[in-house]
């Protein structure tokens, strides 16, 4: 569960923006491993890594394969909004790629794509550069698993030559999070740590996670006892159960796939004298399939899960202020 929270319901925006004029072609796009242009508008475009099929439906068109999600997903690899967004569209549900932490570049390439977008990704220049056998790839714009997911909606709609479209989904799913945001006046300038457990100790979530950005987005403060903790370009950073009470964020968000294994954690002796764990100030976020929803969230996914995610870490934050 940790390693996939590190990487990582119903139609929205899509009537509204469908009649917006489309970009003209070729498009170039740059990214880290250079540019790619993309010749004409794409007809049939697989993703790979998280958000962007996501991206890709929500901008009204269902690409030709998808990755399979074996992280919050059904059997079958599909994310519960993914499938009620294609279903929505009326529209038969892509190809979902063979299971593999690797792009299946064979079963990619019998797809016949004519895009692969890959903006949020742990994509290797190597594998770019197979990939790009096939068809134009477009990778992230920095480094991998970092892309907010707002970049995620805008290059994909550039790609698709729907920039306009994409500008104003961004839009309108920012003021959706800032409405259920401001039901919580509360949350504003509360400070916070993410956390799980990771071989045997606390992992706790750097700056650079795309959680911590979406969060430090809506308001919330990221501690200097966290900031200053974290190295480089790490995700993350491990404490000792004993060391958890260095930090002196309001409260904690705690990342568990059962409430059996929350339990256990805040159970241990050690863990409970944290003063966010005494205090109550815990937002306990729990499940694979809503944290799948904000790890980092889609434009789908937000909607299934941000107004459940912000309630627990106002309920956290309402008890830290008392």
């Amino acid at each position: 569960m940790f390693l996939r929270l590190l990487i990582v319901p119903l139609i929205f925006a899509i009537a509204s923006v469908s009649g917006a004029s489309a970009q003209p072609f070729p498009i170039t796009i740059e990214h880290a491993y250079g540019e790619t242009t993309i010749p004409a508008k794409p007809q049939r475009i697989v993703t790979w890594g998280w958000g962007a099929q996501d991206a890709v439906i929500a901008l009204g068109e269902v690409p030709a394969g998808i990755p399979f999600f074996s992280y919050g997903a059904d059997e079958d690899g599909i994310l519960t909004w993914t499938r009620q967004a294609v279903a929505d569209l009326g529209a038969d549900f892509p190809t979902v790629l063979p299971q593999s932490n690797e792009p299946p570049v064979e079963a990619i390439a019998a797809l016949a794509p004519d895009l692969i977008l890959a903006v949020y990704s742990g994509l290797t220049e190597e594998e770019y550069e197979v990939l790009s056998g096939i068809a134009p790839v477009v990778a992230f714009p920095e480094g991998p698993w970092a892309t907010s997911w707002q970049d995620v909606v805008a290059i994909t709609g550039e790609a698709m030559g729907k920039a306009a479209e994409a500008d104003k989904l961004v839009s309108d799913l920012e003021q959706f999070i800032a409405d259920e945001t401001a039901r919580y006046p509360q949350v504003a300038g509360t400070s916070f740590a993410g956390i799980a457990e990771y071989n045997g100790a606390v992992a706790v979530y750097a700056p650079l996670d795309p959680r911590a950005k979406f969060l430090e987005d809506v308001g919330m403060v990221v501690p200097p006892s966290v900031a200053e903790r974290a190295e480089n370009d790490a995700f993350y950073f491990s404490l000792s159960f004993e060391n958890l009470d260095q930090i002196d964020s309001d409260i904690l968000i705690a990342y568990f796939d059962t409430p059996e294994l929350d339990a256990a954690f805040f159970g241990n002796p050690v863990v409970a004298l944290a003063p966010q764990v005494a205090k109550g100030a815990v937002a306990h976020v729990i499940g694979p399939e809503l944290i799948n929803s904000i790890s980092p969230p889609t434009p789908l996914s937000l909607r299934w899960g941000y107004p459940q995610y912000i309630k627990l870490i106002a309920d956290a934050a309402t008890a830290a202020a008392q």
